[in-house]
């Protein structure tokens, strides 16, 4: 499953928690990816994509930056091809226009 994590930075800052990256990695539980990540402009969010199969995974991660003034929040996410999918049976037909020859 993917998960958008959202972390939220005390005060906009986000350098004691670049600084405990840099220092000593994403510290990822095993079976715990990370995929990709953005940050706002004005530094006081990040977002970060993660991946696993079992959510507890993130809590742990969490529980060990629980002291670098970052709150966070999971979010459980579908990519958008999936979501056409699931969505694709409810779609009704293209609409043809009366000006637009139909396909033949």
């Amino acid at each position: 499953m993917l998960f958008m994590v959202i972390e939220s930075f005390r005060d906009n800052d986000m350098v004691p928690v670049y600084q405990r990256l840099r220092e000593g990695g994403r510290s990822l539980p095993e079976g715990l990816e990370y995929v990709d990540s953005w940050v706002e402009a004005n530094f006081s969010r990040c977002f970060q994509l993660m991946r696993c199969d079992d959510l507890r995974l993130i809590q742990a991660w969490i529980l060990g930056w629980r002291d670098c003034g970052v709150t966070f929040e999971i979010v459980p996410v579908v990519t958008s091809a999936e979501t056409r999918a699931v969505v694709a049976p409810y779609l009704e037909p293209p609409a043809i226009h009366p000006e637009e020859p139909a396909a033949g």
